[in-house]
């Protein structure tokens, strides 16, 4: 049952909830404590923030009390993708969470929400960005066919994107601030294959905040950016598109951050219930204070090129993936270890203050950048020239930035104490027995279902099939025999489906990973032409549906238990291709409770795709002319260097979509005796020249 929270209205029109993270009891109070409509924490193993420090049951019960006790809704995120020895102990969870006062979940994987349904019956889910839905006919398909209430949109979406989404009745969640990962959220394997942990089980390493170098074939480098984090994006910025964002209808704006302190949560959700009041109010929302007081809290920078339509050079933070603060003035005299500092904004004794020495043209080129940070020794407004203690040699003009704000502490502080007071030591019991439809059978049961149907090709002999991407090598092989033919569908763009002609009704299309309004009328148009399609995401399931097409799944659609092949055997899917960072004991585990139910392919060999990417890499070199079809550099080789030397090579598709694959090529040669007894029934080699997913 759903609990209503806070309906807060402007002009007639409901405004989104605002739902702020919380990683902590005093991050939530601090959320409440500053306007938050809704919070969302973690509980336990199986939520995408594996080094958070997540709620315990007693600290949940008193959290939900919190929430509702101020008119606000608690969500609990179960948002990894679970194995099959982790299902029951996932739904025990869900059921454990609930029972504490959790008002909804937020699951991204297909598996876990049909065992969630099947064993606690009428619970709230809200489909996880990681889900990978980014346009209207995927969220309808979720909430008709997963019975989800609410889908959270990708940060990628512009504005209009996300009111396309709204319009059609599905609740939508759209992220409103904080840290953006530079790939497709669901789509990365690159810390799991570079480094052996999972993003999409919660245990990311970063990759997209380290330090590389672009190369072309010969090894040369052409980056010529100052900087060389090239895949960390600045943070994601909303506050002056609200009014724009109320207009298309958001269910939900959603502050990014269950890893943050509490006086980031408190800022952060003060400044967006503030933006929120004023459209309610019918007032201005005052922007430019309100992006000032947001950068007083930890922030990459900001941009908002996601939203307006771009995914350019105003996305990346090329330099620096640390807190870029606030900038509050400029060195204007130095003296014996002490600057005088001119403010162009208000400051707060207390303050951290870092003073950003960069070296002129005249300097030594070994002279480094300093960014020394030192306390700031008194309050004083905009226009006040400060004396502020600092030894180390830095020049006038400098800029000084804000990086910690004394003042926003303090607030936060006294807010958590508030709300928190009394309630630590008077933590409700744990209730005497489970609700109706929580008993025993939540922990243990088999997600097998009962009537199934049986999968007709089950049992034959294991099929080849070979990924092209050149019309001639299609022809050839088809000519050849003995092999499956699989095209990416950003290969076929590449030429144009003239090329491909006839070819394309014997081939199977894998499709892109991604779905937005832009791709639609490409990939419907494959779908109704080609033989078959794998399809990558739930909008391209509902396009291959409508086309009446056969049709498989591939990643990044999360396939890593049973219960989830069998919603994809319930969706229509003929095949689902397994992971390809997926562990071959895995591998033959899923194919034998697979069979008779779905055919299950798995790629033996090529390079295996680590990340996809709305943001062209290629801008590194310089200005983009914004033609992706003529553009040379995108026509030649490129490497993604890594601080070791190892080059990763990187494709960039003619919507100026980046993918980057491994270095070494996935080799399952030695396995696939294996896997074929286990039950896998087609084996994927990359062509020469091709790479995989």
């Amino acid at each position: 049952m759903r609990r209503a929270g806070k309906r807060r209205f402007a002009m007639g029109v409901r405004l989104p909830e605002l739902l702020a993270p919380a990683g902590s009891l005093q991050a939530l109070a601090a959320a409440v404590a500053a306007g938050a409509d809704a919070v969302y924490t973690g509980a336990g193993a199986f939520n995408a923030r594996a080094a958070a420090t997540d709620l315990s049951l007693d600290e949940l019960r008193i959290a939900a009390g919190l929430c509702h006790g101020r008119g606000a809704r608690l969500y609990v995120t179960l948002n990894i993708f679970v194995r099959d020895d982790e299902l029951d102990e996932a739904v025990a969870l869900a059921a454990d969470v609930l029972e504490a006062g959790a008002d909804a979940l937020i699951v991204a994987d297909l598996g876990l929400i049909a065992e969630l349904r099947r064993r606690l019956g009428d619970v709230e889910i809200h489909l996880s960005t990681q889900a990978g839905v980014h346009a209207s006919d995927g969220a309808l398909l979720a909430t008709r066919e997963l019975s989800v209430s609410r889908v959270t949109c990708g940060r990628e979406l512009s504005v209009d994107e996300i009111a396309a989404m709204a319009v059609t009745g599905v609740e939508i969640e759209a992220f409103c601030h904080g840290a953006i990962c530079v790939c497709y959220a669901g789509a990365c394997s690159f810390s799991s294959l570079r480094r052996g942990r999972s993003a999409n089980r919660g245990d990311c390493t970063q990759p997209c905040r380290l330090h590389y170098g672009l190369a072309d074939g010969a090894g040369r480098r052409v980056d010529a950016r100052e900087g060389d984090l090239l895949l960390c994006p600045r943070d994601y910025l909303s506050i002056r598109h609200i009014p724009q964002l109320v207009d298309a209808g958001v269910g939900a704006l959603k502050i990014e951050g269950r890893m943050k302190n509490p006086d980031y949560v408190f800022n952060v959700v003060g400044c967006y219930r503030a933006a929120l009041d004023a459209v309610r109010d019918g007032l201005p929302v005052e922007v430019d204070a309100l992006e000032a007081q947001l950068a007083r809290s930890f922030n990459r920078g900001f941009t908002t090129d996601y939203l307006d339509g771009s995914a350019g050079a105003g996305l990346m933070s090329w330099e620096r993936s640390c807190n870029q603060g606030l900038r509050a003035g400029v060195v204007v005299e130095r003296r014996y270890e002490e600057v005088v500092v001119e403010l162009e904004r208000s400051v707060e004794a207390g303050d951290t203050l870092e003073i950003r020495y960069i070296p002129g043209e005249e300097a030594a080129p070994d002279v480094p950048k300093r960014w020394p940070m030192v306390p700031c020794p008194v309050t004083a407004a905009a226009g006040a020239r400060i004396a502020v203690h600092c030894k180390r040699k830095v020049s006038c003009g400098s800029v000084v930035h804000v990086v910690r704000s004394a003042g926003v502490l303090a607030r936060t502080d006294a807010a958590v104490a508030t709300v928190l007071d009394g309630v630590q030591d008077a933590a409700p019991p744990a209730p005497a027995a489970r609700a109706e439809g929580m008993g025993p059978s939540c922990r243990s049961g088999s997600a097998a279902r009962a009537g199934a149907r049986p999968c007709a090709d089950a049992g034959r002999t294991p099929a080849r099939a070979v990924l092209v991407e050149t019309p001639e090598r299609a022809a050839a092989l088809l000519e050849a025999g003995g092999a499956e033919i699989l095209v990416p569908a950003f290969a076929v763009a590449e030429t144009g489906c003239g090329a491909w002609g006839s070819l394309l009704g014997r081939l199977t299309v894998l499709l892109d990973e991604v779905s937005r309004v832009g791709d639609e009328a490409f990939q419907r148009s494959l779908c109704a032409t080609a033989g078959a399609v794998a399809c990558r995401n739930l909008t391209q399931v509902a396009y291959a549906r409508d086309a009446g097409a056969a049709f498989e799944i591939a990643s990044p659609i999360p396939v890593t238990n049973v219960a989830s092949l069998h919603a994809c055997a319930d969706l229509g899917a003929r095949r689902v291709w397994l992971p390809s960072d997926m562990a071959v004991d895995r591998v033959a585990g899923l194919a034998r409770a697979a069979a008779g139910r779905v055919l299950v392919g798995v790629v033996s060999s090529g390079l295996p795709e680590l990340m996809v990417t709305e943001h062209c890499l290629l801008t590194a070199e310089g200005a983009c002319s914004g033609s992706c079809g003529g553009c040379a550099r995108r026509r030649s080789e490129r490497f993604l260097v890594e601080r070791d030397g190892t080059c990763l090579p990187v494709r960039v598709d003619v919507r100026g979509r980046t993918r980057i694959y491994d270095a070494e090529p996935l080799d399952r040669s030695g396995d696939v005796a294996m896997l074929a007894t286990a039950g896998v029934s087609c084996f994927l080699e990359a062509d020469e020249g091709a790479c995989a997913w």
